[in-house]
């Protein structure tokens, strides 16, 4: 986490560091800054969540998806030519990187419809089949597979009480620790999907926020998303059940029009949406001051533990 003191302080050294004029920088989040400039509108992420040389592959990443014609944030480099750099705020070194605006909006949760999903499909298939072709030129040396990241460390964070809970995290770590490997079902991803990383501007869809990204079974790229909008996107007016079945549908069709799927990785999206709500409830341990939880906190915590402990399948096919 990056706590800027001296938004003024920033600003300067951006405009030093970078080839562009920035007139204001705004806090979105810890890690990600708002800037705005004449004409257009960038992003600063601060962090050391990562390493430099993971960021530095991570950006190859994206810029490589880019040029490609995937939508997604392209980078600025700096006036040293370089697309992450290492600055120092509150006398704590922190590496930086700018980012160009993506066009579009965060949509509206009523208005994640099949459409809208079938095209989200087509993109994530476009992501995987260009990942495919990165990890030929680029060799991935730096970013970590999925099961090496401390988020999937579930028994580190879920509290050993929980013992029927502890029990699933763990079957369903060591069952898709154990499924076999290869190029077309396992590769870099995005990682994190979840529909507040994507934005829509008309029918065009730009995915931002690469920096979960992960070497995993690609068929969690998918789930995310499903995951996503069943748990946060439902307003009603039908059935939450046709709904997921739906949009699962949307999905899947869109992918199949861009990349490879094969039947036996869609056979197992229920496990690996299981894994992204395990990976939820464990954030919440890992995350949330266990002394000072919200009455909220509690109600999520205690509708996630019946969920797990039940085996409630989020998604019916």
């Amino acid at each position: 986490m990056t706590e800027i003191k001296d938004s003024t302080q920033l600003l300067r050294m951006l405009n030093e560091l970078y080839p562009v004029e920035l007139l204001t920088v705004q806090a979105v989040t810890n890690e990600m800054f708002r800037c705005t400039a004449k004409q257009d509108v960038y992003f600063v992420r601060i962090t050391n969540y990562k390493s430099y040389e993971e960021q530095l592959e991570e950006v190859t990443y994206t810029n490589f998806l880019c040029r490609e014609g995937l939508a997604v944030s392209p980078t600025i480099s700096s006036l040293k030519r370089n697309v992450v750099e290492k600055i120092t705020l509150n006398g704590k070194e922190v590496l930086t990187v700018l980012y160009k605006a993506a066009p579009g909006i965060h949509l509206p949760r009523e208005q994640w419809n099949a459409d809208v999903l079938k095209e989200l499909g087509c993109q994530i298939g476009r992501l995987h089949r260009f990942s495919q072709k990165f990890e030929e030129i680029h060799p991935v040396k730096y970013i970590n597979d999925w099961h090496d990241n401390e988020e999937y460390d579930f028994l580190k964070y879920i509290p050993n009480e929980e013992t029927a809970i502890r029990e699933i995290a763990q079957d369903v770590l060591s069952t898709i620790k154990g499924l076999p490997k290869i190029r077309s079902n396992y590769g870099l991803l995005h990682g994190d999907l979840w529909l507040e990383n994507i934005l829509v501007d008309d029918s065009k869809l730009s995915m931002v926020d690469f920096q979960d990204c992960e070497k995993n079974f690609y068929i969690f790229d998918l789930a995310v998303p499903i995951y996503s909008a069943i748990e946060y996107s439902f307003v009603g007016g039908g059935n939450i059940v046709e709904y997921g079945r739906s949009i699962t549908k949307a999905i899947l069709d869109g992918y199949r029009e861009e990349h490879d799927l094969p039947a036996e990785m869609v056979e197992l999206l229920p496990l690996f949406i299981k894994l992204k709500e395990v990976f939820e409830y464990s954030l919440m341990h890992m995350y949330w001051n266990k002394e000072k939880l919200t009455e909220e906190q509690i109600r999520i915590m205690n509708h996630y533990r019946m969920r797990i402990e039940r085996n409630h399948l989020l998604l019916d096919m």
